[in-house]
């Protein structure tokens, strides 16, 4: 390297990982996607390898720093797992957290003008996110359509800029915003989620300004899209990092207890440390401080009500 040129976050902390990885036996890698059984891993020349894990391991995600040693065949065997900084996930059938994605700095949570999208549903994302400590991105795809319910979207773009979440409206179709939003990234490794037929591989694409993600055709696009990525894979983009995630149509909390889901309601939280009693559902009780905030405009209704549905979800 060049003397005095600097590293960006995102090359020290990928060295750093590597440098972890090495300290112990075996080749330091990163899993970047799963094939099946087997994991595609990253080693440290970019080279990529199909990698069987080791059954003392637990199940491994994409973004995961490992160690691992190549066969003869070209393809290898993961003998383990760099501690993780932290994971995204959600939960599964059986109301147990499944890990998603590994070691990310930032998650972008997208909606769309088309189809419309409640406000629980991108709550359940914020609670998760709030939960793990990350920071969060809204990002508004297909502004180049005309929103399918115009008086909602204004008003959830109204309510997440009251609490200060930062939103990036853009179109992966004709590039607009996307610069901004790939500033905003720049150095980072950021996941994003959402439902199925926002188009985050449409921005993946236009973000990477190639063809890296299978996407739905046009129409697709128009009608909501379709379901394309099938496993969370991590792509290298120009500045910064990304995991593209498989879209979901209901983002399961069911690993989260009700005080856990009030955590992830920042304008909440605060609030229910001030009721009368300490079980407050914060839906019928006398001396309730979220329902009087509630009533007065100071926190809105619609996220209370976002708030209800969650937690009915959990039962």
């Amino acid at each position: 390297m060049p003397s005095g040129r600097r590293l960006s976050r995102q090359q020290q902390r990928r060295i750093a990982g590597r440098r972890e990885a090495a300290s112990g036996a075996g080749l330091p890698g990163v899993v970047v996607s799963h094939l099946g059984k087997r994991l595609a891993v990253e080693g440290e020349s970019g080279e990529v390898a199909l990698c069987h894990a080791r059954t003392n391991l637990p199940p491994l995600v994409t973004g995961d720093r490992v160690q691992w040693e190549p066969d003869a065949r070209g393809a290898g065997v993961v003998i383990d797992l760099v501690p993780r900084r932290n994971a995204f996930g959600r939960a599964d059938g059986g109301g147990r957290f499944r890990p998603i994605a590994a070691n990310i700095d930032i998650v972008l949570t997208m909606f769309a003008t088309a189809p419309e999208t409640e406000m629980s549903v991108i709550d359940r994302y914020l609670v998760a996110i709030e939960n793990l400590g990350l920071e969060c991105l809204l990002v508004l795809n297909k502004t180049d359509l005309p929103p399918a319910n115009p008086p909602l979207l204004a008003r959830m773009k109204e309510i997440y800029r009251e609490l200060e979440l930062d939103l990036f409206a853009v179109s992966a179709l004709t590039g607009a915003g996307v610069e901004a939003l790939a500033d905003r990234l720049a150095g980072l490794t950021a996941m994003v989620v959402g439902q199925s037929g926002v188009g985050k591989s449409s921005l993946l694409n236009r973000l990477g300004k190639q063809e890296l993600a299978e996407t739905g055709a046009l129409d697709a696009y128009q009608r909501g899209g379709a379901h394309t990525t099938t496993a969370a894979r991590l792509f290298h983009l120009p500045g910064f990092d990304l995991i593209d995630s498989p879209g979901v149509r209901e983002f399961s909390l069911g690993h989260l207890q009700a005080e856990e889901v009030v955590e992830g309601f920042v304008e909440l939280r605060a609030l229910a440390e001030q009721c009368k009693f300490r079980d407050c559902s914060h839906r019928v009780e006398p001396g309730c401080a979220v329902l009087a905030a509630a009533e007065t405009g100071a926190i809105s209704r619609e996220r209370l009500r976002s708030y209800g549905r969650i937690v009915d979800s959990l039962q």
